[in-house]
């Protein structure tokens, strides 16, 4: 089964294929996205990433969260989805 996570503190220049190349070591990557403003088209220093295993995902949030990026400390941690 598939985990999301919620990967915030995203710097500026992150697109979605460098989420994906972060995220790949620690298993297969299903999707990568990264919210941008829709008027300007910049990040809005999140997104969301989805592993393929739930296993994967706890070893990219072991890894990733807090980690430094270009100045900025991420967080990772599993998306959170109010119905």
């Amino acid at each position: 089964m598939s985990s999301k996570l919620y990967v915030g503190g995203l710097p500026s220049s992150v697109e979605e294929l460098t989420l994906t190349e972060l995220f790949a070591p620690h298993g297969s990557v299903a999707s990568a996205l990264v919210m941008t403003n829709a008027q300007t088209g910049q990040s809005r220093g999140f997104g969301f990433v989805e592993m393929a295993k739930a296993e994967e995902a706890n070893e990219a949030i072991a890894s990733l969260n807090d980690m430094e990026m270009d100045g900025r400390t991420l967080t990772v941690r599993e998306a959170m989805f109010q119905h």
